[in-house]
């Protein structure tokens, strides 16, 4: 219950160094000490590690060092410092931003992944597979993707739990959509097809694909004229005009981040589909440039309930 305040505690990483903070306060830096390094340091037992410690003039933050040798060794001790403290009333976050560092193996740590992709070069394609695949499921990926190389349909990228994505090319919004196995995902396309969301319904309304799906919000950023014809695709229902539909709304994954936005857009529609192997509802919505998908517990009896 003293905890009640703080929700995450956050390792996010910087150019020289991985800060900690918890909730929004800084509270200390760690980051690598160099061989031919004269600086003076103490040292602390941290969950039965030793490390070493000094008072940083540059952040006016206590800063611990490790050495190449020893990296996870002295994130693992610290983190587990914070484990024993807090418990587990709280979150415990990674927020990743270089995809050539590899991500400590910690118990109880989520994974947010920070990324903007530049010129294309095959150098950086590999490190970014490497990446994916090395790394844990991820909680979050937050990435403007405007390279015109595809992501292996393989990929641990399309397995996030959540995604904050601007993509710019449209065979990999296509390919997106085509092998997304998260659970929520607001995304910014450059260019789409209308026939590609009608091929997306199709594949939920079936339970072909996206069976972990709660919550999908797609802007265009051109072209969107046409996209009021989702709504006249094969399977979408209406709800009487004259009554007014259940508001779908679900917690945010990565409240964490948006801590003023902790639950996601409320989606309020007349319009909806029913997934053929177990009769639950995701009410689909089209509003000029936008397009969303909210995903019921309900079944369709249970939902139509829920109609005033």
């Amino acid at each position: 219950m003293r905890f009640q305040s703080i929700n995450y505690i956050n390792f996010y990483e910087e150019k020289r160094y991985v800060g900690v903070r918890i909730a929004s306060e800084e509270i200390m830096v760690i980051s690598e000490r160099r061989e031919e390094s004269e600086i003076s340091c103490f040292q602390l037992n941290v969950s039965g590690k030793i490390i070493d410690f000094r008072l940083s003039d540059e952040y006016n933050l206590p800063r611990a060092y490790f050495h190449p040798s020893n990296k996870e060794y002295v994130f693992q001790a610290i983190h587990n410092y914070l484990l024993d403290f807090f418990g587990d009333t709280v979150e415990y976050a990674w927020r990743a931003t270089y995809p050539e560092n590899p991500i400590p193996h910690l118990p109880n740590l989520s994974l947010w992944f920070f990324y903007s992709t530049g010129r294309s070069g095959v150098r950086t394609m590999e490190t970014l597979e490497k990446f994916f695949a090395s790394s844990p499921i991820m909680k979050m990926i937050c990435i403007r993707w405007s390279r015109p190389e595809l992501i292996s349909p393989e990929s641990k990228f399309y397995q996030a739990e959540s995604h904050y994505s601007r993509i710019k090319h449209s065979h990999n919004a296509h390919a997106f959509l085509k092998h997304f196995q998260g659970r929520q995902a607001t995304l910014f396309f450059h260019e789409f097809n209308v026939l590609e969301f009608v091929e997306f319904i199709n594949r939920w309304r079936s339970g072909e694909a996206f069976q972990k799906l709660e919550y999908l919000k797609i802007k265009l950023m051109s072209n969107f004229h046409h996209l009021i014809e989702v709504l006249n695709a094969n399977g979408v229902k209406r709800i009487d005009r004259t009554k007014k539909p259940p508001i779908h709304t679900v917690p945010h994954l990565s409240q964490s981040i948006r801590v003023l936005q902790r639950n996601t857009d409320p989606i309020i529609s007349h319009r909806y589909i029913v997934r053929e192997t177990d009769n639950r509802v995701a009410s689909v919505s089209v509003r000029g440039d936008m397009f969303c998908f909210g995903v019921w517990k309900e079944t369709e009896e249970e939902f139509l309930r829920m109609v005033e």
